[in-house]
């Protein structure tokens, strides 16, 4: 069964289909303010950028969610945990439109 229940990114529209849509993701930020506010080093950066979450570490604080300024942690209600995109490229392969792609950039190249 298909939701956003656990997703990882987020979609939103920009003033409908005429003007489009923004993708909602991590930015893998080189010192990701979630990481910093986490109380029990649940979550931690990543070489290159972005992070790696031990949900077993979690306890649902929040303070992640809160601290992410780009609103790129997201939140599964179900487990009361964030969910936060390790640019795995799942999301791409199986998007219906083919809208979602993974590419790598060069530093400070986001166009």
């Amino acid at each position: 069964m298909g939701g956003l229940s656990r997703a990882c990114i987020g979609v939103r529209s920009v003033g409908g289909m005429e003007r489009g849509f923004v993708v909602v993701v991590c930015r893998a930020c080189d010192d990701p303010p979630c990481a910093k506010v986490c109380p029990t080093d649940a979550i931690k950066p990543r070489e290159g950028g972005g992070v790696h979450l031990d949900i077993t570490r979690c306890t649902g604080c929040g303070n992640c969610r809160d601290a992410c300024l780009m609103g790129c942690v997201f939140w599964d209600d179900e487990i009361n945990k964030p969910m936060i995109c390790i640019h795995c490229g799942y999301c791409a392969k199986f998007c219906p439109h083919g809208v979602l792609s993974l590419e790598t950039s060069k530093e400070g190249d986001y166009a």
